[in-house]
C-alpha cells in the first residue's frame, strides 16, 4: 500500500545494504553502470507510484505529497493541495495518502471525505492495485513501441545442425534444409517446428523440406529425451535432433497490430516471471540464483552497450518483475493489502488492527531477508567468478 511511512522504511532498508552494493559494484568494475541502474529502477518505481497517485485522485482521495525519491527534499512545489517534491535518495518515490491509517491525523486543508482509511474497501483495493497495473501497462507500452519501431522478428525453420545418431539424421535431413510443412501443416517459423515435434508424442511425422530448389519429403519419428528448461530443471521431451541456423525474418507491423504483438510479448514475460517464482518455491531454481541491485546494474550496463532497444526490452522485463513481486500476498507489499481488502469485502468488516500490525512486521522481515539474500548472492557471485 502506498504510504510515506512504508516508503521511508524501504529507503532505510536500501541504505542498510548500500555499503554491500557499492562495494560489490566497485569490486565488479561496474560502478559506472550504477547510475544507469538507479535511473532505470527509479523510473520504474516512480511509474508504480504514479499509478497509485492517479487512482487515488480519480477517486477524490487526498494526496498530501508526491515525491520523486526519498529522504530530504531538494525541491518542492505545491499545486492544489498536493506537494510535489524531488528528494535526495533517487530510489523511486512515494505518495502520502491522506488518512492512510485510521489513527492518522488529517493534514490541514483536507476533509474526512478525502481520507483513504475511511473509504470503502473496493476503493482502497483499486488504489493499491493501480501501482502494479501501472508497471504492467508500462511494459506493454514499451513492447508495443518496440514492435512498431522494429517489427516482428521470427526465427526461420532452417536446419543449421543435424545431431549425430539422431532421428533427423537417420531420416536423411541435411543442414540447410528449409522446413515447409509437417504432416501437411505449414511451418512458417521455428517454434511451429518444435511445437509439432513435441505434440507428436513419438508418432511418425512427415516433413516436407526445401533443398536446392526441390521439395523433399522425409519421414521422421521423434525420440524421447530429457532436456533442460530455461530454469535448469530437466523435462521429458520429444526431439528429432536438429538446431536452427539462427536466421530470422522481420516483418513490419502497423500501429494496432504492434499493440497486439506487444500484448502477447508482455504476457509471455508475465508467464515467464511467474514460472520463475514457482520454480524458486519448488526449489527447482536454487536460492543462490536470486539476484539483486548489483545484478540489475550489470544487466543494465550490458543491455545499454547492446543498444537502446535491448535496454528498453530489459526495462519492460524489470517492470513486469516489479509488478508480479508487488502482487505477492505478502503484507507490506501491494498484494498483501489487496488480500486485506478482499477479506474485508467478504466479511464486511475491517481486519483486527493488531493482526494487521503483526502480519506487516512479518512481511517486512521477509522482505528484508529477501533483499539481503539477493545482495549476498550478487557479492558472492562476483567473488566466486573472479576467483575461478
Amino acid at each position: 500500500m502506498p504510504g510515506q511511512k512504508e516508503e521511508y522504511s524501504l529507503a532505510t532498508l536500501y541504505l542498510v545494504i548500500c555499503a554491500l552494493v557499492v562495494g560489490g559494484l566497485v569490486y565488479a568494475g561496474v560502478l559506472g553502470t550504477a547510475v544507469q541502474a538507479i535511473i532505470v529502477l527509479g523510473f520504474l518505481i516512480f511509474f508504480h507510484e504514479l499509478g497509485h497517485f492517479l487512482a487515488a485522485r480519480s477517486l477524490k482521495i487526498g494526496v498530501s505529497t508526491f515525491s520523486l525519491g526519498f529522504g530530504p527534499k531538494l525541491w518542492k512545489k505545491t499545486w492544489g493541495k498536493t506537494e510535489y517534491c524531488l528528494s535526495l535518495i533517487p530510489l523511486g518515490g512515494y505518495v502520502a495518502l491522506v488518512g492512510d491509517s485510521e489513527d492518522a491525523q488529517l493534514p490541514e486543508g483536507f476533509t474526512a471525505e478525502e481520507s483513504f482509511s475511511l473509504r470503502p474497501a473496493w476503493h482502497r483495493l483499486l488504489v493499491v492495485a493501480a501501482g502494479p497495473f501501472a508497471n504492467f501497462l508500462l511494459a506493454w507500452f514499451i513492447c508495443w513501441g518496440l514492435a512498431f519501431a522494429y517489427g516482428q522478428t521470427t526465427l526461420l525453420p532452417e536446419i543449421g545442425t543435424v545431431m549425430e545418431d539422431s532421428a533427423a539424421q537417420s531420416a536423411g535431413m541435411k543442414e540447410g534444409d528449409m522446413v515447409l510443412s509437417i504432416n501437411g501443416k505449414p511451418v512458417p517459423e521455428w517454434t511451429d517446428l518444435s511445437d509439432s515435434v513435441e505434440a507428436s508424442k513419438g508418432a511418425p511425422l512427415t516433413f516436407v523440406v526445401l533443398r536446392n530448389g526441390d521439395n523433399v519429403s522425409l519421414e521422421i519419428t521423434p525420440k524421447a529425451a530429457m532436456r533442460k528448461t530455461i530454469f535448469g530443471d530437466e523435462k521429458a521431451s520429444w526431439l528429432v535432433g536438429v538446431r536452427p541456423t539462427g536466421k530470422v525474418r522481420t516483418e513490419e507491423l502497423g500501429f494496432m497490430s504492434a499493440a497486439s504483438v506487444g500484448a502477447v510479448r508482455t504476457w509471455e514475460m508475465v508467464s515467464l516471471t511467474w514460472q520463475g517464482l514457482v520454480k524458486l518455491v519448488q526449489r527447482a531454481v536454487p536460492a543462490d540464483q536470486v539476484g539483486g541491485p548489483i545484478m540489475i546494474a550489470q544487466l543494465v550496463g550490458q543491455q545499454a552497450e547492446a543498444g537502446f532497444s535491448a535496454l528498453l526490452a530489459l526495462v519492460a522485463l524489470i517492470s513486469i518483475n516489479l509488478a508480479v513481486l508487488n502482487l505477492l500476498p505478502v503484507p507490506v507489499l501491494d498484494g498483501g493489502h489487496i488480500v486485506f481488502c478482499l477479506i474485508e469485502m467478504v466479511t464486511r468488516r475491517p481486519l483486527n488492527e493488531r493482526f494487521r500490525a503483526i502480519t506487516m512486521q512479518i512481511g517486512f522481515f521477509l522482505l528484508i531477508s529477501l533483499m539481503l539474500l539477493a545482495t549476498f548472492n550478487d557479492v558472492w557471485r562476483i567473488i566466486r567468478g573472479t576467483g575461478s
